[in-house]
């Protein structure tokens, strides 16, 4: 059975430390678990730190953050200190979940920054050598996540560095990529909610019927390559075969729109044509990202966004 502690997490240098400890032991910082009001909170963010914006605030998230405002929410607390939302009660009933009795220095932990079971800002300490993800087994468990496998991930060390490997899950697992990286036909990527695979254009069978009458079509145009949508149960949806080296996704003015996804910036993302059949996947500066799955392990960094089903969590190196 894993050991679990109570405790309150600095909010200057993230150092765990005992409930009955008043003033941070590694940096002196006072540990204040008093809920506080809209104009404390305000005027800590104007004093010191800066006037943060939303992802700013996401970015400094060590638990629950407040869906309407993105403000983080000390753990104990049951309203936002900045907008007065209420936590939910689950949330407050639950505890920063470590693998051991604290988080050990040089290890990771992930944050899950998104979700569907209302656990938004809880964060899972990477103490041990490897641990599991799923929805039946493993040490970070979504039961109710039905686009989780039942041993869906590994999360594991190797050599000191932090590694991602997918367990033959059905969804995969998805990394949002900082910079282009390079991918072929057959593989998915994902950009606000849709999801999307790099096909080949298929070869050509059009041909006479037996009696010599040619099937009537739409006029054909040279494709090197197309992008398909992937509907829920592996459904094909929207088609869209490339009429140069690329093709552009988002919201409005692309090869391929989506008006109504709300997660998807103006200009999303482009799958570019490098050379005969190998293409670079590029995320245009988007606001929430462009995610590729993954084929193998991966190595993790700190920042690095990862979805596992519909959970997307963040990695936190720690010292």
């Amino acid at each position: 059975m894993l050991e679990h502690e109570i405790g309150v997490v600095c909010g200057q240098c993230d150092t765990y430390s005992a409930m009955d400890k008043a003033s941070c032991p590694q940096c002196g910082s006072a540990l204040d678990i008093n809920p506080i009001s809209g104009d404390s909170s305000q005027q800590e963010i104007q004093q010191g730190r800066g006037v943060l914006d939303q992802e700013g605030r996401m970015e400094q998230a060590r638990h629950y953050v407040c869906p309407r405002c993105s403000t983080p929410v000390p753990s104990g607390h049951k309203f936002c200190g900045n907008c007065g939302a209420e936590v939910p009660v689950p949330v407050q009933q639950m505890q920063t979940d470590y693998f051991g009795a604290m988080q050990v220095p040089g290890k990771a932990r992930l944050l899950v920054v998104r979700g569907q079971e209302g656990i938004e800002g809880v964060s899972y300490g990477l103490s041990s050598d490897t641990h599991g993800v799923g929805s039946v087994n493993g040490q970070i468990l979504f039961p109710n996540d039905n686009w989780v496998s039942p041993t869906h991930a590994t999360f594991f060390y190797d050599q000191g560095k932090l590694w991602v490997r997918d367990e033959g899950s059905i969804n995969g697992v998805y990394l949002r990529v900082r910079e282009p990286v390079p991918v072929t036909t057959g593989d998915y990527f994902l950009c606000g909610e849709q999801v999307f695979r790099i096909d080949h254009i298929p070869s050509d069978q059009a041909g006479p019927d037996s009696d010599m009458t040619y099937f009537y079509v739409s006029p054909k145009r040279p494709s090197a390559f197309r992008v398909v949508q992937i509907l829920e149960g592996g459904l094909e949806g929207i088609v869209y075969c490339a009429r140069g080296n690329q093709v552009r996704i988002g919201r409005e003015d692309n090869d391929l729109n989506f008006a109504e996804d709300i997660f998807m910036s103006g200009n999303h993302a482009i799958v570019q044509m490098v050379s005969d059949g190998k293409f670079s996947l590029v995320d245009n500066s988007s606001k929430n990202g462009t995610y590729i799955r993954l084929r193998d392990k991966q190595e993790l960094r700190h920042g690095d966004y990862v979805f596992i089903g519909h959970q997307l969590l963040r990695v936190e190196l720690t010292s």
